[in-house]
C-alpha cells in the first residue's frame, strides 16, 4: 500500500453554504462565452467575427505564439459580440446558443490505438489541448514539449470546493478513455492523486493506467502543486503537466463520441444562496440562469467563478471561468464597523486567535468580501509559513518578485508555486498584499527572461 503524504501546515476555512449532492434544474444559458483572460500569457488571434455561425468545437481564437493552439465554442450558434477592453484587448467572445446543438466532427477511437502525434492533433484541433497546464509557470502546455509526468489532483479542499467524486459519478467510461490519451503524451507516468477520507469514487480508485498516491490533510493539500512538491518537487529544466478530473472526461467523450462535449456538473456554494446545490450546464455558460430566484440578498453580494480564494468576480448575468466547476456567493462587506476589532468577535474567523471564536473550531462562518484594515508595509509575521506545506521561503520569494530579482527567484522556488498555492497566503497577511498577483507577475517576468 502507498504511503499517505500528510499535510500538515494549512487552513480549512469553514464556510456556510456548501452544495448539497442534487442536481438542480435550470434553464439551459442563451449565451455562452470564452475568456482569452481565463489564460494566463496568451496572445489571442480571433478567427471569427460578430454574426460567424459557428458550431460546438469551431475555432474561435488561437494562440498568437502557438498557432495550432485553437480555443473553440461550447455550443453551436452565432458569434454576437467580441468584447474588447483597453488597447482593444479581447475580453471576450460571446455565442448565442442554437436551441439544438450541433457539433464539429472529430476522429472517434480508442487512445491506446492511436499514436502520440494522433491524440495530440486531435486535441489540439478540437480546443481540449487548453484543458493542459504546465509547471513551472501555470501557463497551458507547449505541445513541442514532452513532459516528465503528468498530475491529477482527484480531490479540491478549497473552501466550499466542488465533490469531484459527483462530478465524475456515472462516467468511468469516459474517465478511464481520457487518462489513456493523457498516456500517450509522456514518457513518464500519469499520478491520479487521491485523498484518504474524501475520495470514495470507483471512477477514481479503480482508474487503470495511473499511479495513485494518497494525501490527507488541511488545504491546500487538494492543489496539485502542493502535491507535486510532496512526490518529486520541480527543478529547473523539468516540465510536468497538470490536469482536472472534469476535464478529463472532456477528453473521454471526445474519443468515444468523436465531438467537443464540455457538458459538466458546477457547484452553487455560498452564505447569500437558498439552495446550494449542483447544477447541469455547459462551459463558458451565463450564470444568470442558474442564480434565478436562488440568491438572498441581490443588493449586497459578491459572486465569484470559483472559490473565494482564488476565483474571478463577475457580476449577475457574467460567465463561468473556463477552468472553474463552482460559483460562490458571498456579502459584500461593505459596511462599517465602529471598533470592530474591539468586540469579541464571535461570529468571525480568526487564525491567530483574536477572537473568541477560536473556541469553536467546528464552526461555520458567514464571512464577506471585507479586507477589514488597509494595505500597510509588508512585515515579517511568520504567517506565511503557517499555511504553505512546501519546502520554500515564501515572504523572501515575495519579496524578491517585488524587485524583479531574477536569480533570488529561481533560489526561492519560483518554478515550484502557482498562484493558486499562495492562496492562502494572502488569505492570513497582516499587511494585506494581493500575494497571488505578486507571483502571477514573477512568472510573467521568468517567462519573458527564459524567452
Amino acid at each position: 500500500m502507498s504511503e499517505v503524504k500528510k499535510i500538515k501546515k494549512g487552513l480549512d476555512i469553514k464556510l456556510i453554504g456548501k452544495a448539497e449532492k442534487v442536481l438542480e434544474k435550470a434553464d439551459r444559458s442563451e449565451t455562452f462565452a470564452i475568456k482569452p483572460t481565463d489564460f494566463p500569457g496568451l496572445t489571442p488571434k480571433l478567427k471569427v467575427k460578430v454574426d460567424t455561425e459557428v458550431k460546438a468545437g469551431s475555432a474561435l481564437f488561437f494562440d498568437k505564439y502557438c498557432p495550432e493552439i485553437n480555443f473553440t465554442s461550447p455550443v453551436s450558434g452565432k458569434v454576437v459580440a467580441v468584447n474588447r477592453g483597453e488597447r482593444r484587448k479581447i475580453l471576450e467572445v460571446i455565442i448565442q446558443a442554437d436551441n439544438e446543438l450541433q457539433y464539429e466532427e472529430f476522429k472517434k477511437a480508442n487512445p491506446t490505438d492511436l499514436s502520440r502525434e494522433e491524440v495530440k492533433e486531435e486535441l489540439l484541433k478540437s480546443g481540449l489541448w487548453a484543458f493542459l497546464r504546465q509547471r513551472p509557470y501555470d501557463v497551458i502546455a507547449n505541445p513541442a514539449d514532452s513532459p516528465k509526468a503528468i498530475y491529477i489532483s482527484a480531490f479540491d479542499t478549497a473552501p466550499l470546493a466542488a465533490d469531484f467524486d459527483y462530478l465524475v459519478e456515472g462516467e468511468a467510461e469516459a474517465f478511464q478513455l481520457g487518462i489513456n490519451a493523457l498516456t500517450k503524451l509522456t514518457d513518464g507516468k500519469v499520478h491520479l492523486n487521491i485523498d484518504t477520507k474524501k475520495t470514495q469514487s470507483k471512477v477514481f480508485t479503480e482508474a487503470k493506467n495511473v499511479v495513485i498516491n494518497k494525501f490527507a490533510g488541511v488545504h491546500p493539500a487538494g492543489n496539485v502543486g502542493v502535491q507535486i512538491h510532496k512526490l518529486d518537487p520541480i527543478n529547473k529544466g523539468d516540465v510536468v503537466w497538470v490536469i482536472r478530473p472534469q476535464e478529463i472526461l472532456f477528453i473521454g467523450r471526445l474519443f468515444q463520441k468523436g465531438i467537443y462535449d464540455v457538458s459538466c456538473k458546477i457547484a452553487l456554494t455560498g452564505s447569500e444562496v437558498k439552495n446550494p446545490s449542483y447544477y447541469n450546464t455547459i462551459l463558458g455558460a451565463s450564470v444568470r440562469n442558474i442564480l434565478k430566484a436562488q440568491l438572498k440578498d441581490d443588493d449586497k453580494i459578491r459572486i465569484i467563478s470559483g472559490n473565494v480564494l482564488t476565483g474571478t468576480q463577475i457580476p449577475e448575468d457574467g460567465y463561468l471561468s473556463f477552468y472553474d466547476s463552482q460559483i460562490t456567493v458571498i456579502p459584500e462587506g461593505d459596511e462599517f464597523e465602529f471598533l470592530g476589532w474591539a468586540l469579541p468577535g464571535l461570529q468571525k474567523f480568526s487564525m491567530s486567535k483574536t477572537f473568541f471564536s477560536w473556541l469553536t473550531p467546528n464552526k461555520e462562518y458567514r464571512l464577506d468580501a471585507n479586507l477589514h484594515g488597509e494595505h500597510r508595509a509588508f512585515v515579517m509575521t511568520g504567517e506565511y509559513d503557517k499555511v504553505l506545506p512546501m519546502d520554500i521561503l515564501p515572504l523572501q520569494l515575495i519579496k524578491s518578485i517585488m524587485v524583479e530579482d531574477i536569480d533570488q527567484m529561481e533560489q526561492l522556488g519560483i518554478y515550484e508555486v502557482a498562484p493558486e498555492d499562495l492562496a492562502l497566503c494572502e488569505f492570513v497577511c497582516t499587511s494585506k498584499i494581493n500575494v497571488q498577483d505578486l507571483v502571477r507577475q514573477g512568472i510573467d517576468l521568468m517567462i519573458k527572461e527564459m524567452s
